[in-house]
């Protein structure tokens, strides 16, 4: 792991700014105005915006005690596009400073998504993509092994996607947009619902949802209501990887304002779903796979400050009681050696 120079982490600050901005301003004309909306003791913002047939279409933006969003309530303006200048800033961050921008079918999926609003309905991309786009939160260089992927994860918490009275455009077609081979993929369960689609290069875009509970609930895909008709599958230790999300910037094309777990959440998950893989040669790999990425950033938190967040969602995670210790325990002995310093040392602090 190496540290980008102080130039280019200034760059990713401004890129990231910028490309909010402009996500920010298509979503939400100045011909429109927001909404607070009262729901169980919490304010909620939603955007009003006349439908050109003498009513208002309104969609959902998030609760007043996001600061950032509060922030741009409060201070509604227009904001430029300068695609070119953002081009131009990813372009410096891949070439120059070592950056590593998606694969572009992955690109072209997350950003079709993020602009029919996924991040806006409080989606939150996971997995190796969210992985990739730390490089650039944290303002590392990330190994390439540990970057590569052929899929896109997407999750969003079930009483969310219930509650938000907002929804995307149909999944299938906004991929199919991207690649008309796009089909939805059938379930396991022989359940209608499909959580999963696949083109016919083998690239898979999933979705996911945090688990209810319930055993009955476990074994097919659950109904989303934001998600353009996608359902998602239900995983266990997933509302711990998405409490509390960051925005974050993928690098692909003039950048692609995203929404992904605390790195140091996504570290201890993949502690804990390690050595829950199957056991066969996809399972081991994917084993490898997560706790190379967990040791990566064990490290590279531990070097830039982000230490006590990380010691904070260990301590979380340990306390959940007796699977979630063993599940982390067995991680921890399955690191290989090359990341387990850092690893050993924060999880021995928290076992005492």
């Amino acid at each position: 792991m190496k540290q980008i120079d102080f130039m280019f982490r200034t760059m990713v600050a401004e890129l990231q700014q910028r490309t909010f901005d402009d996500d920010w301003s298509e979503d939400f004309p100045p011909t429109g105005r927001f909404v607070p909306v009262k729901v169980d003791d919490r304010i909620y913002f939603y955007f009003d915006q006349p439908d050109g047939k003498g009513g208002q279409k309104r969609r959902y933006v998030g609760p007043e005690d996001d600061k950032e969003i509060a922030l741009r309530v409060a201070d509604q303006r227009a904001q430029k596009t300068d695609y070119k200048g953002r081009r131009k800033l990813v372009s410096t961050l891949t070439r120059e400073g070592g950056l590593i921008a998606p694969d572009r079918q992955t690109g072209e999926v997350v950003e079709a998504l993020a602009r029919a609003g996924l991040f806006r309905l409080r989606g939150v991309l996971v997995g190796t993509v969210a992985f990739q786009s730390y490089a650039a939160y944290l303002g590392v260089r990330l190994p390439m092994a540990a970057i590569l992927t052929g899929d896109a994860d997407l999750a969003q918490d079930y009483a969310i996607s219930a509650e938000v009275g907002d929804s995307l455009p149909p999944i299938l077609d906004l991929l199919k947009g991207i690649d008309p081979t796009f089909r939805a993929m059938p379930h396991i369960s022989g359940s209608p619902r499909s959580h999963a689609f696949r083109n016919s290069n083998g690239y898979r875009v999933e979705f996911l949802t945090t688990n209810r509970g319930s055993e009955e609930y476990s074994d097919e895909p659950a109904s989303m209501p934001a998600l353009g008709g996608a359902a998602a599958e239900p995983l266990r230790f997933l509302d711990f990887l998405i409490r509390d999300p960051v925005r974050s910037i993928l690098l692909h094309n003039a950048g692609v304002s995203v929404v992904v777990p605390d790195p140091a959440r996504y570290a201890v998950h993949k502690l804990i779903v390690a050595g829950r893989r199957q056991n066969d040669a996809g399972g081991k790999a994917k084993s490898e796979k997560d706790l190379r990425q967990a040791g990566i950033l064990f490290d590279v938190l531990s070097k830039t400050g982000g230490g006590n967040g990380l010691a904070a969602a260990l301590e979380e995670g340990w306390e959940r009681g007796p699977a979630w210790k063993n599940a982390l325990a067995e991680g921890v002995e399955a690191m290989p050696k090359e990341y387990l310093g850092p690893v050993d040392r924060m999880f021995g602090v928290i076992k005492r």
